[in-house]
């Protein structure tokens, strides 16, 4: 301040103007950023004040895609909007993200503050929400599709031959649905049709051969190391010893040998 002093005639012809104001009792004065900041804007001293104090409290909770839009003292016209909407920083972040997800021209004035904010909210979370699930159908047939191009590809690893046991593939989303809720695991629901799509790993269906549409034991199979990666029987037990030496003797040879099999033909 001593340096503004200094070198700012105009600061100083701006001081004494306000020196009245600027001479409050101790634990009320104004700090320095909001002197320089009032001098630099001309705007009274106990606006900035506020509008810094609001600010401050308002980056420390986050928002900065809020924040990104109303750089500087366009804060300021945002924080004169919400209080006059009545509404909070929450409701305008979900306005805001629905808005950017559909594309939304945020330049427009009608847009970025609506005249009637609640009633642009309901009606852009409700857009937002039939385009989402327009998408994530989509996705869904998408990935529903490549879990079953994907099991085609790997069928030959599938096992039949001169055991109690046989090992087939899981072929579509509701496979692992149903595998899990029968066998009371999570392979139905921890993204593994994600990473069957990927080509990550396979889930293959253990079964007794005179029950071959039973629920039994469900493995994981990694398509990087050719090794199972887990294998479960009902509520994430340990499969009996006999179907143990069947996964590990019997199937995973016999599956790492055709995989080499269709990855030399690839």
């Amino acid at each position: 301040m001593l340096k503004k002093f200094g070198k700012d005639k105009k600061f100083c012809k701006w001081f004494i103007r306000h020196r009245k104001e600027l001479a409050l009792p101790y634990g009320n004065t104004y700090n320095v950023t909001t002197i320089r900041e009032a001098y630099k804007t001309g705007r009274p001293l106990k606006e900035v004040k506020h509008f810094l104090f609001a600010k401050k409290q308002f980056e420390r909770n986050g928002y900065s895609s809020i924040r990104n839009l109303f750089p500087g003292w366009k804060l300021k016209t945002y924080f004169d909007y919400i209080e006059k909407q009545t509404i909070s920083d929450r409701l305008y972040l979900d306005y805001l993200n629905a808005c950017n997800y559909l594309g939304v021209d945020m330049s427009k004035k009608q847009n970025l503050f609506p005249s009637d904010f609640r009633r642009a909210h309901d009606i852009r979370i409700r857009q937002y929400s039939e385009q989402k699930a327009i998408e994530d159908a989509n996705k869904k047939q998408e990935l529903m599709q490549k879990v079953a191009e994907v099991a085609e590809k790997y069928l030959p690893l599938q096992h039949n031959k001169r055991s109690a046991f046989i090992c087939v593939i899981a072929k579509s989303p509701a496979d692992l649905i149903h595998e899990g809720e029968t066998l009371h695991h999570c392979v139905g629901r921890m993204n593994y049709d994600i990473r069957i799509a990927k080509e990550e790993s396979l889930i293959f269906f253990v079964r007794a051969k005179d029950r071959p549409e039973k629920p039994f034991v469900t493995l994981e199979y990694s398509l990087k190391t050719h090794k199972v990666l887990q294998c479960y029987a009902n509520r994430n037990t340990k499969p009996s010893d006999d179907v143990l030496h069947y996964v590990n003797k019997v199937w995973l040879p016999y599956a790492n040998k055709h995989l080499k099999q269709i990855q030399a033909a690839a």
